[in-house]
């Protein structure tokens, strides 16, 4: 039987996980970081090939200047699209949005949950192995019981998960921050001031917006608390921000050991062995080992939403928890089959050619074909309204 403490900490998640601003305008934007953070900035290696390659300089400007804004943007326009049209699953958001094309963006986003789950499962078995000095099967395993639990559990259970996660990954990121400036000052401040500046940025940081804009669709089933049009845009720019913020520090900490990173498979475990601190190591390695737990699960849900959706059209009547689970499973299984192509080859290649497919069937999509049908919806609103 829990404890009247264990009682109250339950109420005050319960509390929290329901109180309106956070559920409106930060929940999605925590959401969508746990599902990025380990296939957008996880083991450093996306910061390295899509921003720092370019210059110290260069590779900030692509972040904040092309990343983040395209980010906020098409978070605020696509929560504001869900809201409307009550699309809270990739099948249903992109049936309204580009019709009868939708399953081209299905073959997209299976095509970058299987590359995600590569690059989760490349790097969660070797976290354990270099951390604790377990086998790789051991972190492989791990991976995919875990995976099947939150899956099982479903939406709330996730959600849960995803958002708490969060808040203990930015306390060790801003930890990381923090050492890492105090460790490499002088190297950061040098890299910065270095003038090397190489063309590209725009491009590096235009793929890197969207094939993690792949990963929006995974989040949808928490904008259902979105109620007006000011909550959709604040909430989308709140997410472009929160989403980006962990990988700045990270690549703030990555200037220290540059340009030797630019050839590190696993750049941020580099960095901490630079820096000699065996807690620290230990501390990032346990995030970090969460986060691809976290954007595998938030992928495959995404999926069970999907097929949960389809099954209520067809057959009324939701997808089963054992079901759930069991997709969950199968899934991260061949992620981690796929996981032996290699993490830098599934990062340079897999990632760069995915982000076009979701430019051309999200992006344009929802600043075209999107902002006419919710004025369209907001004009037939407005003549409703007027003959009642």
């Amino acid at each position: 039987m829990p404890t009247d403490s264990h009682k109250q900490n339950f109420s005050f998640l319960e509390w929290f996980m329901n109180f309106d601003f956070y559920k409106k305008y930060l929940l999605p934007g925590f959401v969508l970081q746990s599902v990025v953070v380990a296939g957008g900035y996880g083991t450093g290696r996306e910061i390295v090939e899509y921003f720092i390659q370019y210059g110290p300089k260069n590779g900030l400007l692509g972040m904040f200047l092309v990343t983040t804004i395209l980010w906020a943007a098409v978070c605020a326009a696509s929560f504001e699209f869900a809201r409307l049209f009550r699309t809270y699953d990739y099948r249903s958001f992109f049936k309204n949005l580009i019709g009868g094309a939708w399953p081209l963006y299905e073959i997209c986003y299976i095509l970058l949950l299987f590359i995600v789950l590569g690059v989760c499962g490349a790097a969660s078995g070797s976290i354990l192995k270099e951390t604790f000095n377990l086998p790789p099967l051991i972190g492989a395993g791990s991976f995919l019981l875990l995976i099947a639990i939150l899956t099982y559990f479903g939406s709330r259970t996730i959600a849960a998960a995803l958002s708490w996660w969060s808040f203990f990954l930015y306390i060790v990121y801003i930890v990381f921050l923090i050492i890492g400036f105090m460790k490499f000052s002088d190297n950061i401040t040098n890299s910065l001031s270095s003038g090397i500046n190489k063309p590209g940025w725009i491009m590096g940081g235009f793929q890197y917006a969207f094939y993690n804009l792949g990963c929006l669709p995974a989040i949808l089933f928490v904008t259902r608390f979105i109620e007006t049009r000011k909550e959709a845009i604040i909430s989308g720019i709140f997410a472009g921000l929160l989403t980006i913020l962990p990988g700045f520090f990270l690549y703030i900490v990555l200037l220290g050991v540059y340009p030797d990173v630019l050839t590190i498979e696993v750049p941020t475990y580099f960095a901490l062995q630079e820096m000699g601190l065996t807690s620290l190591l230990v501390a990032y390695m346990i995030v970090l080992f969460g986060t691809m737990i976290e954007t595998g699960t938030g992928f495959i849900h995404a999926v069970n939403e999907r097929i949960n959706s389809y099954m209520l059209d067809k057959r009324g009547r939701e997808i089963s928890r054992s079901l759930r689970g069991t997709i969950g499973f199968g899934m991260a299984l061949l992620g981690i089959a796929i996981s032996s192509f290699g993490l830098i080859p599934l990062i340079a290649k897999g990632y760069g050619t995915i982000s076009w497919g979701f430019f051309i069937l999200h992006g344009i999509a929802i600043f075209t074909i999107g902002i006419y049908k919710i004025a369209k919806a907001k004009k037939e609103r407005v003549h409703e309204s007027i003959e009642q």
